[in-house]
């Protein structure tokens, strides 16, 4: 499925700004190979110098670049459904700090891509605590790596599976939602990605923690189904009918953990794209 490409762009939480203006010193972009109907494979690496991407598409690249969701990015609908790989390197003396600055760069030179900024106004779930206050285990793994970035992840009809890097990891199944060395601000944006509107942490919890979400398989299946169509993958509208769900088991497993969901209303940052080639140019 598509769903997981937009995940992993935005789990990487990059800066979006360097001190001086920085390009990739050598870059290739391709388009991605087809992995085939039955699963994807998605992913991010930055070890060294080197900055590697498979099977993200032009909305993840610019999602990475401004540091924007999905849902912040408008355009054609090719942004979403074509896929691309990069290999690059990083100019001496940057870092993965300097990376959204370089992406920008580098989407400007071989998409010719052009964009401005808007606000917009969104329908938000606000994931906060509950009166009688989180009941949620602090994962005792501390390590914090060592400064490389490795993310990648998979998914199918069975389920997803995100591997965050440095230990942090969630896998989405048939029974349950499980999280492994998870902050609430990265909880907030995958959850955010199978349910009917954008997720925004109001939690004001910093640590990272280890839970576990039962949910029905019905609402598995809705969740599912409403991820593919928050990836902007075309579905039949009888699908897309299953998607309508009430999420009553999540919304109990997430009182079970004294944490809720409140609607509200939130003025996002939006992108709207003006113009992109689907080819990218000559590398």
């Amino acid at each position: 499925m598509r769903l997981l490409t937009a995940a992993l762009a935005l789990t990487l939480s990059l800066p979006a700004f360097a001190q001086t203006p920085l390009e990739f010193e050598v870059a290739s972009v391709k388009p991605s190979a087809d992995p085939g109907p039955q699963r994807a494979q998605a992913g991010i690496r930055i070890d060294g110098a080197q900055f590697t991407a498979s099977f993200f598409s032009l909305r993840d690249y610019i999602g990475i670049a401004w540091s924007l969701k999905p849902y912040q990015i408008t355009g054609p609908e090719w942004i979403g459904s074509m896929r691309f790989d990069i290999a690059a390197k990083l100019p001496a003396g940057a870092s993965r700090k300097d990376v959204p600055e370089m992406m920008k760069a580098l989407l400007a030179e071989r998409f010719q891509l052009k964009l401005h900024k808007d606000k917009k106004e969104f329908g938000v779930y606000a994931l906060v605590v509950t009166k009688g206050g989180a009941r949620l285990k602090e994962s005792a793994d501390t390590e914090s790596g060592n400064g490389n970035v490795n993310v990648n992840g998979g998914g199918d009809a069975s389920g997803t599976s995100v591997n965050l890097g440095n230990g942090s990891a969630y896998t989405f199944g048939s029974e349950k939602f499980e999280a492994h060395k998870m902050t609430m601000a990265v909880f907030a944006d995958a959850l955010g990605r199978f349910v009917d509107r954008p997720v925004v942490d109001r939690t004001d919890l910093t640590a990272a923690y280890d839970f576990a979400l039962p949910v029905t398989p019905e609402d598995f299946r809705a969740m599912q189904i409403r991820s593919g169509m928050n990836a902007g993958v075309v579905l039949p509208p009888q699908v897309m009918q299953m998607a309508e769900s009430s999420y009553d088991s999540l919304h109990t497993s997430l009182s079970n953990v004294g944490l809720k969901l409140e609607q509200r209303k939130a003025p996002l940052d939006v992108v709207i794209v003006d113009h992109a080639e689907k080819t990218a140019g000559a590398n």
